[in-house]
């Protein structure tokens, strides 16, 4: 079975040799995995802890995007962030909220908004050639990310306000944020040919012990976009994996009727996300996409731990399909890196013993 076969099998709720992995990391994980195994190329990183998904995306070939000698950068949507530093590495954040002032739909309008056409799509099939046999993603994090990624321009205080009050500044520039990825998907899609399998977008719906809206909210604000997103990206052939921090499971059964076809970051020590348990109310409705803990337990457990948790994973959230084997968010940067080698080396070890 290649890595492709076992993805889509997956997904398609069918018993697969062993549930598919992959990889997601902090730029502190992937240096030192690239000094480990003594590659110089992202891809390489994948391929030596033998992951099944490759992700691409259209190059940028936009306007220049500024970057200070500070080390403040800006991006597409006009947002200045620079890296801070915390205790084990350091994050990108938000240095000003360009849309913070806004009050009127005429102030959103005069920004100058990204266009689709700063990506080189032609450029898609060669990427996807350079992965024979493996699943292809597109997208990421930040695709639609209608919370965080208008946060960091409006604040978060202010975007939730926004969003309980359904205030026009904020729904216009949902609105602008929904047709821009929604048109660059469905032309990164279009450019590969059948190739792409998955779409990864997200937005973080949960905090640690519920949901951060409701489900009416959801319903009134987000699930028409959500479904037109999904829609379009069925239409291509290809299948939605969505990132959603934190306990979402309250919105779950609006996920499914909407067509997420997996939901990324199923992070154990959230409310209501214990994969064990989750497999058991949802598995047979959508895909589980996560599953091992970085938010402690994996800084600390013993390697042998490790091996017997992502054996149990395999085996029991892995039965019957329905399953990609991850970590629950991006790898952190205190995660001994002997807990992450040990992860991917019990699903291969899994793998081998059926």
């Amino acid at each position: 079975m290649t890595s492709r076969e076992r993805v889509l099998s997956a997904i398609a709720h069918v018993q697969t040799d062993s549930p598919p992995s992959d990889y997601f990391f902090t730029p502190e994980i992937h240096s030192r995995l690239m000094e480990h195994f003594q590659v110089v190329r992202d891809e390489q990183v994948f391929d030596a802890l033998h992951t099944d998904i490759r992700y691409v995306n259209p190059p940028y070939v936009g306007p220049p995007l500024q970057q200070s000698p500070e080390g403040v950068i800006t991006t597409i949507w006009g947002i200045r962030k620079k890296r801070m530093p915390n205790d084990y590495g350091d994050y990108e954040e938000p240095v000003e909220f360009p849309y913070a002032d806004w009050v009127s739909v005429e102030e959103a309008e005069r920004f100058p908004w990204p266009s689709p056409d700063w990506y080189e799509y032609s450029a898609i099939p060669e990427l996807c050639n350079r992965h024979p046999g493996r699943a292809i993603a597109v997208g990421g994090f930040g695709v639609q990310d209608f919370i965080n990624g208008i946060a960091f321009g409006r604040g978060v205080e202010q975007t939730l306000m926004d969003i309980a009050l359904s205030d026009p500044v904020y729904l216009y520039i949902l609105e602008k944020r929904h047709r821009f990825y929604l048109e660059m998907i469905d032309r990164t899609l279009l450019a590969g040919k059948g190739r792409i399998d998955l779409v990864l977008c997200g937005d973080d719906f949960g905090t640690q012990r519920g949901l951060l809206v409701s489900p009416e909210t959801f319903d009134q604000v987000f699930s028409a976009k959500k479904k037109e997103f999904f829609d379009m990206v069925h239409s291509h052939g290809a299948r939605i994996t969505h990132h959603c921090c934190g306990s979402s499971v309250d919105l779950v059964p609006r996920f499914i009727s909407i067509g997420m076809d997996a939901l990324q970051t199923i992070q154990p020590r959230a409310e209501g996300m214990n994969p064990y348990e989750f497999k058991k109310r949802f598995g047979d409705k959508i895909t589980l996409h996560g599953g091992v803990d970085v938010q402690g337990w994996l800084q600390g457990a013993s390697t042998e731990d490790v091996e017997g948790e992502v054996f149990r994973l395999c085996e029991q959230v892995g039965a019957g399909g329905g399953f990609i084997l991850s970590p629950c968010h991006n790898i952190q940067p205190d995660v001994p890196l002997k807990n992450v080698l040990a992860v991917y080396g019990a699903v291969r070890k899994y793998a081998r013993g059926r």
